[in-house]
């Protein structure tokens, strides 16, 4: 894939919007058997490609380390052979689900003899713009297809030649199954203006996903005149309440941080029950240390353990994605969600407790797009939710929230069959 001129960016865009629109009308009636063979093809494109995909990688990882990337970010960057297989078998887990194009959500009779239906149809062309994580190409490109619509992908400059390189493998499949080669598209320049003019092509484009850190999404939700699909930071808490069983919550809160750092699923406070916290938290501590992750706490968690290092105000509204964990004591659950309430992103949240009355406040009272009840946040996940995959994680309430997969990737019509009912 060649870099485009940056003079050449405003015609390459509406370019591009032209050719996805086109296809997203072929793709609307495409054939449930059409886009599982292109996603199938997709998926042995990759796994044939492993070779190519990491040489491509490894060059934008080598470019990201002088660049001075963070360690978080190079994770995300990174595609090992495990990855590249979870990508693979993602396109895979798409290709099974229930083609959601056409399926009727409900339907009624009217008094009149009117047949009511609504039935759902692709939303049209969706534009996504991402950072460093390669995966989001297939990702985004096989939930997107699997749910009739045409995608225009910009990925961020750090994993250009990765995506590049997914990307030659999504138009295998897509050749291979006969569908539009617009059906898929990536962006092929790193120049931030195409981002600019994605934001402006309401024409062609019907919702915008943004995947990425703060300072993109804040430039896209202020800039962009599409609808979006978005979350702006993963601020994610768990609490551990005062009937929760301490060998499961040392190993939940563990793996909600330290499984990967990097991801916007991870917890970034930890809030514990003052009834518990002197016999539960020296424990959760040390896990913790163990795998490397530093602890900020409040007056309490400090006079527990005097190594660890002052919360200020900013470290309840910080998302680390770091190996950094903030650690309050709060006075039972109320005060715990009250804590969520002011600080949370909306993201995910989850409560360890055996208490089931406690259990049901949570889940509840707190407001967010997903709260989970004795489970890690890290299966905040379209994958581990049995999607397939997601395009992404949305905190509006507007349209989709949650993981967004093909379901969420559909809008509706109504149908209506009469026998030649004239309204008096």
């Amino acid at each position: 894939m060649t870099i485009v001129d940056v003079g050449d960016i405003p015609a390459l865009m509406r370019d591009m919007g032209q050719a996805a629109k086109a296809a997203a009308g072929k793709l609307a009636t495409a054939s449930t058997d059409a886009k599982d063979t292109a996603l199938g093809a997709m998926a042995v494109a990759i796994r044939a490609g492993a070779a190519n995909l990491k040489e491509a990688n490894a060059k934008d990882m080598a470019a990201g380390e002088e660049k001075g990337l963070s360690k978080a970010l190079l994770d995300r960057l990174l595609l090992t052979d495990d990855r590249i297989e979870s990508m693979a078998k993602g396109l895979e887990d798409i290709a099974a689900l229930p083609d959601p194009v056409g399926s009727v959500m409900a339907e009624w009779d009217r008094p009149n003899g009117l047949r009511i239906s609504r039935v759902r149809i692709p939303l049209g062309v969706i534009g996504v713009i991402y950072e460093s994580r390669p995966n989001v190409t297939a990702d985004a490109g096989g939930l997107c297809l699997k749910a009739g619509n045409a995608v225009i992908l910009r990925g961020g400059s750090e994993s250009f030649h990765s995506s590049s390189a997914i990307m030659a493998c999504m138009g295998t499949g897509l050749a291979e199954a006969g569908l539009p080669e617009a059906a898929i598209q990536l962006v092929p320049t790193r120049d931030r203006a195409a981002v600019g003019e994605m934001l402006t092509m309401t024409e062609a484009i019907d919702v915008i996903v943004p995947r990425g850190g703060k300072s993109l999404i804040e430039r896209i939700t202020a800039e962009s005149k599409i609808p979006l699909f978005k979350h702006l930071e993963g601020i994610c808490h768990t609490y551990v309440h005062a009937a929760a069983d301490p060998g499961k919550a040392c190993d939940v809160v563990v793996n909600s941080k330290m499984r990967r750092t990097g991801i916007c699923g991870t917890i970034e406070t930890l809030l514990v029950d003052r009834a518990v916290y002197k016999d539960m938290l020296p424990l959760i501590i040390e896990a913790l240390r163990d795998k490397g992750c530093s602890i900020r706490g409040d007056a309490d968690v400090q006079a527990l353990d005097g190594s660890v290092e002052p919360a200020t105000d900013e470290d309840w509204d910080t998302e680390y994605l770091d190996a950094i964990l903030s650690v309050k004591v709060v006075d039972g659950v109320d005060e715990a969600i009250a804590h969520i309430a002011a600080h949370s992103s909306d993201h995910t949240e989850s409560i360890l407790t055996e208490d089931a009355a406690a259990a049901e406040t949570f889940t509840r009272e707190v407001d967010s797009a997903i709260v989970m009840v004795n489970a890690s946040t890290q299966f905040a996940d379209g994958g581990e939710f049995g999607m397939g995959a997601e395009i992404g994680i949305s905190t509006g309430k507007m349209h989709a929230r949650g993981p967004v997969g093909v379901e969420q990737l559909t809008s509706f019509k109504y149908v209506v069959r009469g026998t030649g009912q004239c309204r008096p």
